[in-house]
């Protein structure tokens, strides 16, 4: 090698360390794979996974704890809640249970005051189906059914003897019940002439108006039903004007102010309950407003058909 320049000091040689020897006899290893190198000592490790999993479970669990607690707050809320609406619906119920006792009871009682009150129209709806014109020869007049079918199937009726006189003096007993188109044919079965009644009976059945278990008074209305002057299905109205007891020869007599006419005769005179209370039987002459009657239970006891 060439000199340094002048001026300059040689450097000095660079000291030999010995080293491991390889087998081939040289001072580098031979070559091959490389093997990767050890961490150096001061180096951070990667943290284990098990570590991070325990933290993720504990928070998963925590959370659930969480929920869980709301959750039974909630439950509990909800069942003091339906545990007072329960209260307040039993409380409600009995409330209305009593509200409910108490409109019956009003109800009853207003049914009671309109059954009390008189309803003519109603009284006439429920009695003119029963009530048919009479024909007896060349007499007209009016009969009723009366009481339960008779025994053989058909139906009794009354009507006033001076209606069916004719006939029955002349032997006969044959007369018809007219009604809207329809005729009947009826028989006369007994009559009681003292009295002013007679009974017949029609093969045909019909509903049997029902009688007054007590005698009628003063004031109280009433509805008469006939046929006057052969006019059939006629509703007149009244009060009962006087009851008057038997005496000098006659039986005792319902004496009302409901007009009524000659055909009238036999027809039922009714209360505001739908109860036959009279028998239609004549009108004072030279009069307005004094009607007669028989009483029903005179003519109940006389044929016991009622």
């Amino acid at each position: 090698g060439q000199q340094p320049p002048a001026g300059y000091a040689a450097a000095p040689p660079s000291p030999v360390v010995p080293g491991p020897t390889y087998p081939h006899g040289g001072a580098s290893p031979a070559p091959g794979p490389a093997w990767p190198a050890s961490a150096p000592a001061g180096g951070a490790t990667p943290r284990p996974r098990g570590r991070a999993l325990t933290f993720v479970a504990f928070g998963l669990a925590l959370v659930l704890a969480v929920v869980s607690g709301v959750q039974a707050y909630q439950i509990s809320r909800l069942s003091d809640r339906l545990a007072d609406t329960d209260q307040r619906l039993a409380t409600a119920q009995s409330g209305d249970g009593a509200r409910l006792d108490g409109l019956e009871q009003r109800a009853q009682a207003l049914e009671k005051q309109a059954g009390a009150q008189f309803n003519p129209e109603a009284v006439a709806t429920a009695v003119l189906p029963s009530v048919f014109r009479v024909r007896a020869g060349q007499f007209t007049g009016t009969a009723f059914a009366v009481g339960k079918p008779d025994t053989g199937g058909g139906t009794n009726l009354f009507t006033n003897f001076h209606v069916v006189e004719s006939v029955w003096v002349g032997g006969g007993r044959e007369v018809f019940l007219e009604r809207t188109d329809q005729r009947y044919p009826a028989t006369i079965v007994k009559v009681d002439e003292v009295n002013d009644i007679a009974q017949l009976r029609t093969t045909s059945k019909f509903t049997g108006l029902v009688t007054a278990p007590a005698a009628v008074k003063p004031g109280q209305q009433i509805v008469v039903v006939g046929a006057p002057l052969g006019l059939q299905d006629s509703v007149t109205t009244g009060v009962v004007s006087a009851f008057r007891e038997a005496g000098q020869g006659s039986g005792p007599v319902i004496q009302f102010d409901a007009p009524i006419n000659p055909g009238n005769s036999g027809g039922p005179v009714i209360n505001g309950q739908k109860q036959v209370v009279g028998i239609a039987t004549a009108k004072a002459r030279d009069a307005e407003g004094i009607g007669l009657a028989v009483p029903i239970k005179v003519a109940c006891d006389g044929f016991r058909i009622c």
